[in-house]
């Protein structure tokens, strides 16, 4: 059975193939090739162990997509919050679980929850899916963070289930 990388791979080869007995070296002709062996893949996939590769990857374009949109709101919430003439901020910790279960599933989502201003995981408990978590105000931010965090599993499992 072949698995996701050995999908990407025999794209590849089809593509090179396909511009080597057309006997044109250039870009149009291996996009070409490549276009000929998404479709012949595409065609074989029930004899592939694993889904259809641009499956998984417009996932991750998507992940991708919405950890910017989350990035750009939580970025604004942060600056208004700063921005204001008087600082009315209450920092906090909350506890959060998760709906994801694996290491590399739980992992993901705490990166990009630690990457979003306003947010830090300060630790993940080692028996299941919960984490605690510091935010800069909890009223405002503690929203935003569980809107994220739903938006991310979602995407997360998108990508590696």
């Amino acid at each position: 059975m072949i698995n996701l990388p050995s999908q990407v791979l025999l794209n590849l080869l089809i593509a090179f193939l396909w511009m080597f007995l057309q006997d044109e070296w250039r870009f149009l002709t291996f996009f070409s090739g490549y276009l000929v062996g998404l479709a012949l893949i595409f065609f074989m996939r029930r004899f592939f162990s694993s889904v259809f590769y641009v499956k998984r990857l417009t996932a991750v374009i998507k992940l991708i997509f919405i950890f910017i949109k989350e990035l750009i709101l939580s970025s604004i919430l942060v600056i208004k919050q700063i921005l204001r003439p008087k600082m009315n901020i209450t920092p906090g910790i909350f506890k959060l679980t998760t709906k994801l279960k694996g290491d590399w599933e739980i992992t993901t989502l705490m990166l990009l929850l630690t990457l979003t201003p306003g947010s830090v995981v300060m630790e993940v408990v080692p028996e299941g899916n919960l984490c605690y978590i510091h935010v800069m105000d909890i009223p405002e931010s503690r929203d935003a963070v569980l809107h994220a965090t739903r938006s991310f599993e979602k995407a997360i499992m998108e990508v590696t289930r």
